[in-house]
Parts: C-alpha cells; structure tokens; sequence
C-alpha cells in the first residue's frame, strides 16, 4: 500500500528490482539472442520498463496502470531508439534513456500521484531523473563493451544496473517534504 513504506525504501527497492530484470535482459542477449534484431530491443524495451512501471506502480498503490504505462514507455523508448541511431548512432541510447524518465516523471505527477501532481512537477522530477539516471547509466555503459575473461560478470552488471536506476527512482519517488522534519 502506498504511503506505508519509506519513499526511500521504496526507490531502492525499485532500482534493485530493475537491475535484477536489467540483468537478466543481459543473460537473455547474451545466452539466446545471436544477432541483433530491433524486434528484440523493442520487446526488452517493453519489458523492461513495464517492471520499471510496476516499481512506481506498487510506490503509489496504481501497480497495474503503471505497469501498463510503462510498458508503452518502453516500446515507445525504444521504437525511438531505432529511429535516432539511424541519425546520431549508439548515442541514440543516452538520448531515449532520459526521454523514458521524463515520461515516468509524467506518469507519476499525473497519473499515479495522490493528490495529482501538477505537470510542471512531473517534467522537473522526469528531469532530474533523467539527468541522475543519464549520468549514473553513461558511467556504467562500459558493461556490454569492456567483458572480463570468461564472458559478463553478471553480479558486476547487477551492482552497475543499480547504481544506475536509483537516481531515478528516488527523483521520482521522494518529496523534498520527506527529508525534512515537519510539525503538523
């Protein structure tokens, strides 16, 4: 139910969460997908961030909707992928990373707030998510290039994975009200 966890718990909750399907989606186009095909990325994609709806979902008790919109979010994400990288290539990545963030940005102050929040506070939020979770994912992009001996480490994958949702999940989920001592 929302509102009996700590926003806090629930933002890391969620990024360990998304890091475990993340690295899960690396076993799967490591182990079982030989080349590459859009057809792929758009169900990972979907995948992906209908699990990244439902963390948010379960946060404010909408877990079906937002699971749903997530997924639209992440067909969407990366449908757009395959269509800038035609342009700007691989860099297309970072751009639809932090395009889907401000979209869940949107969802949460519109969709699944309560009270709703306004618009204006979901595209601030969806931005600072973007720009932690944009940052934190750059850093770690390195783990489908740079293998170790052996193939992927898949723990290493799941410890970047988190490092990279948690900025936005906690943009997204924790109130600059809630870090701070309130009398009411």
């Amino acid at each position: 139910m929302p509102g009996t966890m700590n926003p806090y718990a629930h933002a890391i909750l969620g990024a360990l969460w998304t890091a475990a399907l993340s690295t899960l989606g690396d076993w799967i186009w490591a182990r079982f997908i030989p080349a590459h095909r859009p057809v792929y990325g758009l169900i990972h994609g979907a995948a992906l961030c209908l699990g990244i709806g439902l963390a948010l979902g379960v946060a404010k008790g909408r877990a079906l909707r937002a699971a749903a919109a997530g997924a639209a979010i992440g067909l969407a994400a990366a449908g757009g992928y395959y269509v800038l990288a035609r342009f700007v290539g691989y860099g297309a990545m970072f751009v639809l990373w932090m395009g889907l963030w401000v979209a869940f940005g949107l969802l949460v102050a519109r969709g699944l707030g309560e009270p709703r929040q306004t618009t204006r506070s979901g595209w601030t939020r969806g931005a600072l998510a973007a720009l932690g979770s944009g940052l934190a994912f750059y850093a770690i992009s390195g783990i489908w290039t740079r293998h170790r001996a052996g193939g992927p480490d898949y723990p290493y994958h799941f410890a970047c994975w988190t490092i990279a949702f948690v900025p936005g999940f906690a943009a997204l989920l924790v109130r600059r009200e809630e870090g701070r001592n309130r009398v009411n």
